[in-house]
């Protein structure tokens, strides 16, 4: 994976709430520290949760391909989730598939100590940004 060159002005809210982490250094794009508030009702972490880091981390790698006047949108997401983890810190790193003008696919890899937890594939929509005045 390049490393990360640009980040947006800002990270979704949701994100944050979820307990998302986003280390500056080559790497992942996000990580979640495994704690109980999002695990399910097996005391395994809950699939919303790897679905959200796969959809965050490619939108992540994604924003070092948008010109300045981009934006991206989530269109689709398919995702495998192949291992049940319930502690540990999990990371999501994503790359680039391809791009065209306003399309891209992207790949997230999500594991635990190395250890495969689930694969995804997105598509997203890039659009040119709207700007509004303030009132």
């Amino acid at each position: 994976m390049a490393a990360t060159l640009r980040r947006p002005d800002r990270i979704s809210p949701f994100a944050r709430l979820v307990g998302l982490r986003f280390p500056e250094a080559d790497g992942p794009q996000c990580e979640l520290k495994i704690e109980e508030k999002v695990l399910n009702v097996y005391g395994t972490l809950h699939g919303g949760a790897i679905s959200t880091m796969a959809d965050i981390s490619m939108g992540l790698a994604l924003f070092d391909h948008l010109r300045e006047d981009e934006r991206l949108a989530t269109v689709e997401m398919k995702i495998n989730y192949v291992a049940a983890v319930s502690s540990g810190v999990i990371t999501a790193e994503a790359k680039l598939v391809n791009r065209t003008r306003n399309l891209a696919v992207l790949e997230s890899r999500i594991e635990c100590g190395g250890k495969l937890v689930a694969k995804a594939v997105g598509t997203f929509y890039i659009s040119k940004k709207v700007y509004r005045e303030s009132i």
